[in-house]
Order: C-alpha cells, then structure tokens, then sequence
C-alpha cells in the first residue's frame, strides 16, 4: 500500500522545455538604446521654414508640452518665427455635432489646394475629463487631405481649455505661418458660448449647420451666429437639398432680427453646401476672399489682429497667475484644509478663496 501511495502521490509531471534558440544579436543587451537627438532652437526653425513638415510636427509637440525644460526653447523658436509669420488668412470652423466638419475641411481644403494654396488644418479634438484623453482621429477623416504634399494635418486635444481650443493654438498658427502656409483653418470641438476664443484668433469664423438641427441650434443663435462671418447649411445634396434650401431661408430671415455691430457693414450670408459632391465649395472660398479683400481695404483686418495680439496677452498672463497660484507650496498646503471647512460650511467658498489668495501675496513677500 504503501508503494502504491508513492507511485500516486503526484498527479503533475513536468516534461522538460523545448531548447531556445541561441540569440540572434548576443550585443543587443549591451548597447544602450539611443534616443533621437535633440534639435536646437536653429535647427527646428531652419527646418519649419524649409516646409519640412516633420520638424514642423515636433516644434509644436514642444510647445504643446507641460514640462518645464521644453517652455525656454519653445518660446525661442516662436519668436524666432514671429518675423515669417503673419500673412496667412485664418478660419475658424465651428458647428452643431454631426454637421460635418471634417468632411467639410476635407473637402475645402482640397479646392484651396487645387487652386494653388498651402493649408494647414489645426484640428482639436475633446479630451475626456475622466481619462483626460482623445481620439485624435481627424487625419483617419481626412484620408485624401492628409496625403496632399501642401497640406498640413494636427490634431491637437483640447486639455480641456475654454471651447475646446487648444492652449497652445495661437503658437501653433505662427509656426505654421512661418512654414509658408498661407491658409489655416482651426476646427474646433463644437458650439457654445466658450466658442468666443476661436473668434479671438481667426480672421473669418464660419458656422456648419445642417437641416433639421433647430432644437441644437436655439441654444447658441445669440452666442455664436452673432459672432458668424457666414452660415453654411451643409449636406445639401440628394434629397436633402430642398430642406437645406429651407434651412437656409430661415436662418436667413432670423438673421435680419440681430443688431449689426460689424463695423465693416458687411451682411452675414447664409448658404448651402456639400461636401459630398463639392457644390458650392468655390462660393464659399469667394465669400471669404471678398470679405477679407473688404477688411484689409478699410483697415479693419489690421485691427482686428492688433485686438487679437491683445486678446492673446491677457490669455496668457492669466493662465501663468493660475498656473503659479496653485503650484505654490503655501497655497498647496493650506488648500485642502481650507477646502474641507468649505465643505463643512465652516467657511464660505469667497473666504477660503480670500485666505489662499492673501497667502500667496504673503509668500512673495519672503
């Protein structure tokens, strides 16, 4: 019995390993793995202004990025680009969800390159709040676009800044400009009132629509077709061109209910279009030529880009207070405490707030 009790004592039996092959490289472990080297600040202008559209990529990666060490020499390649920069049209692109944006671009910008343009498309895209990510998936929309050897395709996500543009959008324009990009069009997430900071860096801010998209668009006539330098109803085509058609005469007729602050007296028009079949894409390029003609021949187009450089200069200093107001360590450490009483309505949120702020002025005194 007991010989039995040996023999069975084990269910698992373990055969021997097939015998691995030798290593194909026995050096590879020992050579360190080599990372790209770093362009100088000469290096990534000279390249953005040979139209290398690569260094034109890692140039805004660097300005895009939060780290400290990459902030001083971003800053040098902006303003070493600012001199170049300057003499592109700017668009801003902006609809309801589903108006097809990305098509529209795609479409758009394939006329302009047609016609003998270079454009660059800065398109961003929502970050989730939750895993602070995105898709980023505008180059896979537009396939025919993103091949053309004058065109130039970002995806940016939008962090989570006001309308969904990116922070560092406004560098991102220079640099394209100064890579002799002559049209940039900025697309953004969506409508809503936020979508003002778009307004603040384009010349021409054009709205997509689309039929049928009443109940979305009550909610932003005030905010954003105010604001339009033109109104696109898109989709037009097949049988949807007769409810386009509709579309657009009541937008139309809406229209003419807002006040007119433009100064330049020109009439925000309202029009049909497809990017399906192309119809009425050069009207739209038209349009915004002659009003853009129409603002540089009354000197509004310089002003509204001396507006724009101020707009940018408030945005900035305001998001560098915040920036060092809560990496402060004093602010940092009295935060939580101060949070937690709010919560606790110990405190009210205005005099936590007065508290942390009065210890920040404290500890740039010391």
């Amino acid at each position: 019995m007991d010989n039995i009790q040996n023999d069975y004592q084990s269910a698992l039996h373990v055969n021997d390993g097939i015998p691995q092959p030798a290593q194909v490289n026995p050096y590879l472990k020992k050579k360190p793995l080599k990372r790209a080297p770093q362009l100088t600040t000469l290096e990534y202008v000279d390249g953005i202004r040979a139209h290398d559209r690569t260094v034109l990529s890692k140039a805004i990666t660097l300005i895009e990025s939060s780290l400290p060490e990459h902030y001083a020499q971003a800053q040098e390649i902006i303003n070493a680009c600012i001199p170049f920069s300057g003499k592109s049209v700017r668009i801003g692109i902006t609809g309801v969800p589903g108006a097809g944006k990305s098509t529209f671009i795609e479409c758009f910008g394939n006329h302009l390159i047609a016609s003998g343009h270079r454009i660059a498309v800065l398109a961003v895209d929502p970050s989730s709040e939750i895993s602070k990510g995105s898709i980023l998936g505008d180059k896979t929309r537009m396939e025919t676009l993103s091949v053309q050897p004058h065109a130039f395709i970002r995806p940016s996500p939008s962090a989570g800044s006001l309308g969904g543009v990116a922070r560092k959008t406004r560098e991102s324009i220079i640099l394209c400009e100064a890579a002799g990009f002559d049209t940039i069009l900025v697309e953004t997430v969506g409508v809503g009132q936020s979508e003002t900071a778009v307004h603040s860096m384009v010349d021409f801010f054009l709205l997509l629509t689309i039929a049928g998209a009443g109940d979305e668009l009550q909610g932003i006539k005030r905010g954003i077709m105010e604001m339009a330098n033109a109104i696109v109803v898109n989709k037009a085509d097949g049988e949807n061109r007769h409810r386009a058609e509709l579309t657009r005469r009541q937008l139309a007729n809406a229209l003419q209910l807002f006040p007119n602050h433009n100064q330049t007296e020109w009439k925000t028009p309202v029009l049909t279009a497809s990017a399906l079949d192309g119809s009425n894409i050069p009207e739209i390029w038209g349009m915004i030529s002659s009003y853009i003609s129409r603002m540089k021949g009354n000197g509004s187009f310089g002003q509204r880009r001396i507006r724009q450089s101020e707009e940018c200069l408030k945005s900035y200093i305001e998001e560098r207070l915040f920036n060092l107001f809560y990496s402060n360590p004093d602010v940092r450490e009295d935060l939580e405490p101060l949070r937690r009483q709010m919560l606790e309505q110990k405190l009210s949120a205005y005099t936590a707030g007065g508290l942390l702020i009065d210890k920040y002025i404290q500890s740039l005194k010391h």
